[in-house]
């Protein structure tokens, strides 16, 4: 059932193209109710699951190295799966208004229903090369998503960034990821948890290396400028991928391997500080936008910090409750911002009003969401601020630190709610001529299911929120939990505590903040300090430096000139074998016995060698290298291999006529090259010559492993049928290596037969 939801998506997406021809409608019901059903399937392990018990489905992958297609269904990832398919669902529903009458719509599900298929498969993994697999999947996904619009600049530049600063990311992962699998000595997740990894000496590399991957793919600061950008994409996209999905995959890795690897100054200290800055620095910005998915995107980030915040702190239970919340409240908004923006035109929030005449129930939803956003009673998002602050306030060592910087946040979150939940709606129009269209039913669906979902979860958890985020809490911790789980927003704000004193505080400045907005944005907006915050230069100047690099590099190496890429290639040929060769014992290897004619032979070879660098006459030296090839030969002669003694005598021979008949045509010989540019090719050739000579050598006098041709002669029988090994190594053991060959000779047997064909045409005649 967990691989096969995977497979239901990936082929709906390659089907969803074809049906949006036949019916567009129709296709947006089919693949957002298929979605859904996926959700209500992984509901019905819910109570089984919620009970404490893991599905696990494991298929051979890579036995040799221990490896298996591994899914795990816990309370983590059913979590996870739900709101992948459940919300999926919804959104692709809202994509069929958004898309309506556009013939990209196919396109779009097809691209969407993959990316949710890619991001479903990285949350049910149970192996870590696995998980990296669909981790890389749902950035190529999301790629295609963001630049969506490509025919402008401007979506192809956020689709770019968003690309190579996750691709980058996702690179380090995997380093960290192999080195927690050699250091645990398996790529298991859930054997992670039985393996000593934190006192093993990868761990430090592989915990720095996983949080940079992590951090890059969930926005945290450093690398919170992307997100924001990424806003370019359709506001379906928006909703899914950088509210509920793909941005959290990050957030999602840290809480499963917290485990295995969290509990150290290193990995906790890391992830409360990089969080809480993101936390404060999202919900500064945030309110410093104008349009309504930057702000949306901004107050994302802020979210995604405060989750990585939370899991550093042990707070599992506040994990996991904001964890839920957040993933109703944004995508509601995201949602909502999409559906104004389709029946407006318009993107500032500023610039409307009074659309509460014009949409109601669009209206009702997005107020919902927003006051859920705000963390106002008795909406999901006030237990899940609830549950930050007093995870704060509760925390040993950052108390102080974290409560302040929370409720800071808070304020500037209220402000950017109350811009996009209800000056849209509740203001005054700052355009009285600005037309407005009512929303169909499948813009206004999607955000009032989300805004009603996060009202439940508040009013009454038990139905769904408080078994869901019991069972995430055991899989954050590890261990079952014992504590008393407080998800009714009556028993959080009776009796009064200093988390709700914080909270109310917060909401108050909030609102106030908003009534202030325009001295504040005045304030915040003109200091060009501020700009820094934003990390797009930093980006910018790590591209121009790059692309600066590479035109340095390619100026350096691609020179145009073919004298500069032999040395060059033997150089780095000596750099990279001299010190494998240099740390080789050759006393360890077999005696290597060299016989009379042996000799003679090599040294004739040497003499050849150094004859034809120093003749000025370039018939000669033609001449002395073919001596060369004709002494190699026989030594093939003498060792036993007659076939390819043949091939070479007809190959070097076939070599000195095209040499002698092409060297006939041309001036003489001229030095063209100075004295020390000479000493210093002298000098590369012969280290080259060394080298390679001691690495032939060596290969020659150590045993590395049983020869194959052993294996080959006791298999040519039963299994080629053939007593003439070669043949039965060229036709079944390398048969893939000879089609190849073959192929290649084809391919060149037709380049000439086509330079013939073009040669006999009267045109080509004329023109030679």
């Amino acid at each position: 059932m967990i691989a096969g939801s995977v497979a239901i998506l990936v082929v709906l997406a390659v089907l969803a193209p074809i049906l949006h021809r036949l019916s567009a409608w129709l296709t947006s019901v089919i693949v957002a109710g298929t979605s859904i059903a996926i959700g209500a399937l992984y509901a019905l392990r819910a109570p089984e699951v919620l009970a404490g018990e893991v599905f696990v489905e494991s298929w051979p992958w890579v036995e040799q190295l221990g490896l298996s297609l591994s899914f795990r269904l816990d309370g983590l990832s059913m979590l996870f799966a739900l709101l992948i398919s459940v919300i999926g669902g919804l959104v692709l529903l809202f994509s069929g208004g958004y898309f309506r009458g556009d013939a990209r719509g196919g396109r779009f599900y097809a691209t969407l229903l993959a990316f949710m298929a890619s991001m479903l498969g990285l949350v049910v993994a149970d192996n870590l090369l696995l998980i990296f697999a669909f981790w890389e999947l749902t950035s190529i996904t999301s790629f295609l998503l963001i630049g969506f619009g490509h025919e402008r600049e401007r979506s192809r530049w956020a689709a770019v960034q968003a690309l190579l600063v996750t691709g980058l990311g996702g690179l380090v992962l995997l380093a960290g990821l192999l080195l927690l699998g050699f250091a645990a000595g398996t790529f298991e997740v859930r054997e992670l948890v039985d393996s000593d990894i934190r006192d093993h000496a990868l761990y430090v590399p592989a915990v720095i290396c996983v949080l940079v991957g992590c951090f890059s793919k969930s926005a945290i600061f450093p690398f919170h400028f992307w997100l924001p950008n990424a806003m370019e994409a359709p506001s379906p996209v928006s909703a899914l991928l950088h509210s509920s999905t793909m941005v959290k995959a990050g957030v999602y890795l840290i809480a499963r391997l917290h485990p295995s690897v969290g509990g150290t100054l290193l990995w906790d200290d890391a992830l409360i500080i990089f969080g809480g800055i993101t936390m404060v620095l999202g919900a500064f910005h945030s309110t410093r936008k104008r349009a309504l998915k930057p702000i949306l995107a901004y107050s994302t980030v802020s979210s995604l910090g405060v989750l990585v915040m939370l899991i550093g702190m042990g707070a599992a239970k506040a994990a996991a409750a904001y964890l839920l919340a957040h993933a109703m409240f944004k995508a509601c908004l995201f949602l909502a911002a999409g559906a104004i923006t389709k029946i407006t035109g318009e993107k500032e929030p500023e610039r409307l009003g009074g659309l509460i005449r014009v949409t109601p129930i669009l209206s009702i939803a997005a107020a919902l969401g927003a006051l859920s956003l705000a963390g106002m009673f008795p909406l999901a998002g006030f237990v899940g601020k609830e549950l930050v602050l007093k995870a704060g306030l509760a925390h040993p060592e950052w108390a102080t630190a974290v409560t302040i910087a929370t409720v800071v946040a808070a304020v500037f979150t209220v402000m950017a709610a109350c811009v996009v939940g209800f000056r849209p709606f509740f203001g005054k129009p700052a355009d009285p001529n600005l037309k407005a269209k009512p929303a169909e039913w499948r813009l206004w669906l999607g955000p009032l299911l989300l805004g009603i979902a996060g009202m439940i979860a508040g009013v009454a958890p038990a139905l769904f929120a408080q078994p869901l985020v019991e069972s995430t809490i055991v899989s954050i911790s590890g261990a079952p939990y014992t504590g008393d789980i407080k998800l009714q927003f009556a028993e959080l704000l009776w009796p009064p505590t200093t988390a709700t004193i914080l909270s109310i505080v917060a909401l108050t400045l909030g609102v106030g903040l908003y009534a202030m907005r325009a001295l504040y944005r005045r304030i915040t907006t003109a200091p060009a300090w501020l700009a820094w915050l934003h990390a797009d230069d930093f980006y910018d100047h790590a591209v121009k430096g790059s692309l600066g690099l590479g035109g340095l590099t390619t100026r350096l190496i691609q020179n145009g000139h073919l004298h500069s890429y032999v040395r060059n290639t033997l150089l780095a040929m000596v750099l990279i074998v001299a010190p494998a060769v240099f740390r080789t014992d050759a006393a360890e290897g077999q005696p290597w016995a060299i016989t009379f004619l042996d000799g003679l032979i090599a040294v004739s070879i040497i003499a050849c060698a150094l004859v034809s660098v120093m003749l000025t006459s370039a018939l000669a030296a033609v001449a002395t290298l073919g001596g060369i090839g004709f002494l190699m030969a026989l030594l093939f002669v003498l060792y036993g291999v007659p076939d390819v003694a043949m091939t070479q005598f007809a190959v070097e021979t076939l070599i000195v006529i095209i040499f002698v008949l092409v060297i006939y045509h041309l001036p003489k010989l001229r030095s063209l090259t100075s004295g020390p540019r000479r000493a210093t090719d002298a000098t590369v050739a012969a280290g080259f010559g060394l080298v390679m000579g001691a690495f032939a050598y060596l290969a020659a006098v150590r045993d590395v492993a049983d020869p194959v041709s052993e294996e080959h002669a006791l298999r040519s029988m039963p299994e080629g049928f053939g007593r003439n090994i070669v043949n039965v190594i060229l036709v079944d053991f390398r048969a893939l290596d000879t089609f190849g060959e073959i192929f290649v000779l084809a391919i060149a047997a037709t380049g000439v037969y086509t330079l013939l064909r073009l040669r006999t045409r009267p045109e080509m005649k004329e023109r030679s």
